[in-house]
């Protein structure tokens, strides 16, 4: 299974930064995984808790019992560079990172932390999504791996972006247009993965029909 797949077919999932903060985004994506009734394994990645939304969480990413197919990485900016360093030593091929605020030079290297994330990505063969993704619904699987606050029904549209906003709007509107969606996937600073990617795999596959990308 290639990184595309494991972003767009994944099996078991880990959200990196969990928390029971409520409106924390660690939070809201794993209570939205759970009210998805998502089928596999979700493994929460949180030192300061024993459990978040009642279900069991591991202290660090080595701890993991399985290496997960998709990690959500809600931590802060700051800390996505070793975050994804370990999610590559881990073996992890697909990540989706939410924060925004990347593209600060924090270490005065003269290299934003955006870069020097997409570096190591690239050295453990990873693929990005993000930085400053709303993250990713996939209605067929039941799987709402984002901090969207509307659900997206299913549906035959794959809709991409790289606008959170647009995203949102989007959702809102086809909710009340009883519109459904096979993929809604936002890129936020789309990195490893490009949008030919994934027009490629959509036009290979026969649910996701017709494709949109805002």
């Amino acid at each position: 299974m290639d990184g595309l797949d494991k972003l767009l077919k994944p099996k078991s999932i880990t959200v990196i930064g969990a928390s029971d903060s409520p409106n924390r985004a660690g939070n809201v994506v794993i209570r939205n995984l759970l009210s998805g009734s998502f089928h596999g394994p979700i493994m929460p990645v949180t030192p300061k808790y024993d459990a978040v939304a009642g279900v069991l969480a591991y202290p660090t990413i080595a701890s993991l019992p399985r290496v997960p197919d998709l990690a959500i990485v809600c931590t802060n900016a700051h800390r996505n560079v070793d975050i994804v360093r370990q999610l590559g030593e881990k073996g992890v091929k697909v990540a989706i990172v939410l924060a925004a605020g990347m593209n600060s030079d924090f270490d005065g290297s003269g290299e934003t932390e955006e870069a020097r994330m997409y570096a190591v990505a690239k050295q453990h063969g990873m693929r990005l999504v993000g930085p400053n993704s709303m993250g990713l619904i996939l209605p067929w699987l039941n799987l709402n791996a984002s901090f969207s606050p509307i659900a997206a029904n299913r549906g035959n549209i794959a809709f991409i972006s790289q606008s959170a906003a647009v995203c949102t709007t989007i959702l809102d509107w086809a909710k009340d247009k009883s519109i459904g969606f096979s993929t809604f996937l936002s890129l936020g600073t789309h990195a490893i993965l490009t949008s030919p990617s994934y027009s490629t795999h959509f036009a290979a596959t026969v649910k996701p029909r017709p494709f949109s990308y805002m």
